[in-house]
């Protein structure tokens, strides 16, 4: 599904037009001017089918903005030119940034380093959270990732095939709040075949506040792979495109990941927090059934069959040609192309684990493996547990009464 919202459009279109910087010379302003009255017809084309997005909002306010900084009459030419890249003394990149700027410098001065945390979300989907915990979910729709004092990460799933409840991510939004003398709030936004190398505003740093290089994007792999260094939280954010879906995995300090004002009002943090019960699958369960049925297992009553049809013998094989350890990014990857038949899928799964790899600070914790089930009211034995060994455990029981 694709937005019809075409704000991610305006601020690429004003961006190359910018030549990677909003702040033009003085000799440059008409030209500037002219950029920025067309990002702002942009917008209004766009303004009916972007009525209730953030990033729309976000970047009609930062338009505003810009339009008095730089004294730009509202009318006049609308054409794009581009503008010559500034030299690097003109730029907001500043190396004397506040001390207070840089995480481990400014928080960690007269104490231990800090800990750091990772959390993932890829495939159909898959969960890992800050606290290691990993799960398959469906959580289909807007669902938040992330919600601290710091920073706010939601993304949207949306179905893979047509009536199917198999999801991926296809829409991302994440919002740094406004912070001391370092950044001003900005917002990047990525969907399906649409990754930026800059927030909604056009711009690749904090803004104009002294510190704003302490917050940057970096294109690695253009339209596939952006990283986001947010220096003043400690905070390191990669965003991927992995076929037509995206990939999202963040390293962050505990500190700031418990960072808020009220621990109650959290809710529904899945970083944190995990997917609801009632968004979990069974992933055990529902991968036994693939192994002895040999086909495709759907999360839902019949489904459309997937674009390509693999057996669990071959996506297995086809998912070690990546992920050779058998842990749970390689049964993800199996899980997720016997669901929906794309080979992408396994590259989304390996990609995650290569994040882990750079992210996590344990590396004694990379691989993650099921654990036993743990026994509830209702359930039968963990799984694992031979039902001899039980009755044998209940007659010891009874011959220690006597």
């Amino acid at each position: 599904v694709t937005s019809p919202c075409k704000i991610l459009k305006c601020n690429s279109e004003f961006w190359a037009a910018t030549s990677g910087s909003h702040h033009a010379g003085a000799e440059e302003a008409p030209e500037f001017c002219t950029a920025l009255r067309a990002y702002a017809h942009c917008t209004r084309r766009t303004a009916r089918t972007c009525r209730g997005d953030l990033a729309y909002h976000s970047a009609v306010h930062g338009i505003d903005d810009l339009m008095v900084q730089h004294n730009c009459s509202k009318d006049g030419p609308t054409s794009q030119p581009r503008l010559r890249t500034l030299p690097p003394g003109d730029s907001q990149e500043r190396s004397d940034s506040p001390e207070i700027c840089h995480y481990e410098k400014s928080f960690h001065k007269h104490s231990a380093a800090p800990n750091y945390t990772h959390c993932g979300l890829f495939g159909d989907p898959h969960l890992r959270t800050f606290t290691d915990t990993f799960q398959t979910c469906k959580v289909q729709g807007a669902w938040p990732l992330i919600d601290n004092n710091y920073l706010n990460v939601q993304v949207t799933n949306t179905p893979v095939l047509p009536g199917s409840s198999a999801t991926a991510t296809s829409k991302l939004t994440i919002i740094f709040k406004s912070f001391q003398e370092c950044v001003d709030q900005k917002v990047y936004q990525a969907e399906m075949d649409e990754l930026p190398a800059a927030f909604v505003d056009g711009s690749k740093n904090g803004g104009d506040k002294h510190g704003a290089n302490s917050l940057k994007i970096t294109e690695k792999v253009s339209g596939q792979h952006i990283e986001i260094q947010a220096k003043y939280i400690g905070t390191t954010i990669v965003v991927r495109q992995v076929g037509r879906y995206l990939t999202f995995a963040v390293r962050m300090p505990e500190e700031v990941v418990n960072a808020v004002e009220d621990r109650d009002s959290q809710g529904l943090y899945l970083c944190l927090r995990g997917c609801p019960l009632n968004q979990q699958i069974d992933f055990q369960t529902v991968r036994s059934a693939q192994a002895t049925e040999g086909r495709a297992r759907r999360k839902g009553p019949s489904l459309p069959a997937p674009p390509e049809a693999f057996t669990y013998e071959t996506a297995t094989a086809k998912c070690r040609e990546k992920l050779p350890v058998e842990d749970l990014y390689f049964q993800s990857c199996v899980f997720d192309l016997l669901t929906t038949g794309d080979v992408n899928f396994m590259l989304a799964a390996y990609y995650a684990f290569e994040d882990v790899k750079v992210l996590h600070s344990n590396k004694d914790k990379l691989h993650l493996y099921e654990r036993t089930r743990v026994l509830t009211p209702g359930n039968t034995a963990p799984m694992g547990t031979h039902p001899t060994l039980w009755v044998a455990l209940l007659c010891l029981c009874w011959l220690c009464l006597l």
